[in-house]
């Protein structure tokens, strides 16, 4: 997947804060993709006439604000999922470091994909609010907010409610990290040189595929984790699924045989589609922030350059960094005043 590189300039609160600012800021631009491809994996009457009809009539039955629904939820997903993937991706691997500190590619990928459970596990139920917020006509809703959602879901239909759907994810955790290591490990064939060599422009497009890839196999699973979020009873029209099912498998298999085997990728163009955009906003978003940190820091001489700061070790921690220019303050303080103290 693609992903902002780490930067030991960084402390850890602004690498989160950076994540999480360009997180929340590629997905709220992305926001209209993402409930074109929501309603469709549902099978709402939005989506029937093709990808472009879809915004026309969103558009026209729930007005401009249709097209940011669940985005709060999903915005205020980030901060817990990138804590907890951090975290626990960075457990994961030194369990499965050598005695140098080497760990294979593979390896790598499944610590990126269990860490990826983890979030999800801890996160899921604001993934089931920002479902249900998508599907409602936002016009004549059922939910007033992520809070109010929560809320009614668990006093109408119980905590479970909350997780239904979550095994899909455990299940297509497995396609998205074999997606991810074939594109990983053919890069150098792409590209016809070394891993090492690649320019930034070039880990962005890798990352573009990784995730395209990886994606496009999972992505059946996802579908049918979308229905089983939307699905209620208590809900008008059973929460707008276009098949009606008791479980997982009787999930698939209604939507096979009513709707074929392609409609499992119901949603995907706009998927793909929103691919570019948001890792390229990620990236862009994360820089300007990181750019504004490093000059806070003292690491260049400017947020608008990236000239660096003359004197100034690179290789130095941001707390070292503080500490020594504390040290050759002190001691400037000093020296100057015993010259001053020499001169009277």
């Amino acid at each position: 997947m693609a992903s902002v590189k780490k930067d030991d300039r960084l402390t850890g609160s602004q690498s989160f804060m950076c994540v999480g600012f360009a997180g929340f800021f590629s997905k709220t631009v992305t926001s209209p993709l993402e409930v074109v491809k929501i309603k469709s994996q549902v099978g709402t009457f939005h989506c029937k006439r093709g990808f472009w009809q879809s915004f026309l009539l969103i558009y026209q039955n729930e007005g401009l604000r249709g097209f940011w629904k669940g985005n709060l939820a999903s915005c205020l997903r980030l901060f817990p999922y990138t804590a907890v993937h951090l975290t626990t991706y960075k457990k994961i691997v030194h369990l499965h470091m050598d005695e140098v500190g080497f760990i294979s590619q593979w390896r790598a990928i499944l610590a990126g994909g269990l860490a990826g459970v983890a979030a999800a596990l801890v996160t899921y139920p604001l993934e089931v609010a920002e479902t249900r917020l998508v599907v409602q006509n936002c016009r004549q809703p059922t939910y007033i907010g992520v809070a109010h959602t929560l809320s009614k879901m668990y006093r109408g239909e119980g905590l479970l409610a909350l997780y239904r759907g979550f095994s899909l994810t455990l299940l297509g955790a497995f396609p998205f990290s074999v997606g991810c290591y074939v594109v990983h490990m053919n890069l150098d064939k792409l590209w016809q040189e070394p891993p090492f060599r690649f320019t930034p422009l070039q880990n962005f497009i890798n990352g573009c595929l990784a995730a395209g890839v990886a994606q496009t196999l999972s992505y059946p699973f996802e579908t049918v984790k979308r229905k089983m979020q939307a699905q209620s009873a208590r809900l008008p029209h059973f929460g707008g699924v276009d098949v009606h099912f008791t479980g997982m498998i009787d999930c698939f298999i209604q939507v096979v045989r009513n709707k074929g085997v392609l409609s499992l990728w119901n949603g995907l163009t706009a998927n793909t589609i929103k691919i570019v955009p948001y890792f390229g906003l990620l990236f862009t978003c994360f820089e300007m922030c990181k750019q504004v940190c490093l000059y806070r820091n003292g690491y260049i001489v400017s947020p608008l350059s990236y000239k660096l700061a003359p004197g100034v070790d690179q290789s130095l921690g941001p707390y070292e960094l503080q500490e020594v220019k504390r040290y050759l303050k002190n001691r400037n303080f000093g020296s100057g005043g015993s010259s001053f103290g020499n001169r009277w």
